[in-house]
């Protein structure tokens, strides 16, 4: 039994307390009673972006993607696919960009889409471009 995780819900942002035998078992908010960890990515915006980010413990995985991007699209599902391979050690997310542009300017996106590994509310890693399930589970891996 190693020390208790703590994830923020994406809904209310109340920050949880989720023991690591536990994490696997799709844990609930003990606030709002929604799903905080599940094997898919969760939706950022500008109001849970910082408490997502920055007080979970457990590594985020942001998708920076746009609607109007087709290699982002075609990426759609190969993150999907991701979420369910780095589950329950990596959390993964998608930020709209082009819905949320003040988020997009302050990480210095560039291009979509882009990936970016926090951990502990910096971040560790960025990777541009379309990646496959496995390259990129691979990637987030090989930068924990």
């Amino acid at each position: 039994m190693g020390d208790p995780f703590h994830v923020v819900c994406p809904d209310c942002r109340a920050v949880n307390r989720v023991l690591p035998e536990k994490i696997s078992n799709t844990p609930k908010c003990g606030k709002c009673g929604h799903v905080i960890m599940a094997p898919k990515p969760v939706s950022l915006t500008g109001s849970n972006f910082d408490a997502v980010v920055g007080r979970s413990t457990l590594p985020v995985l942001v998708d920076f993607w746009a609607p109007w991007c087709a290699p982002c699209k075609a990426m759609a599902p190969a993150f999907e696919q991701a979420a369910e391979m780095l589950f329950p050690t990596v959390l993964l997310a998608k930020l709209d960009t082009q819905a949320e542009p003040a988020i997009g300017r302050r990480m210095r996106i560039q291009g979509v889409p882009t990936m970016a590994l926090f951990q502990g509310g910096r971040e560790k890693a960025r990777v541009s471009g379309a990646m496959s399930a496995n390259s990129l589970a691979a990637w987030a891996r090989s930068n924990l």
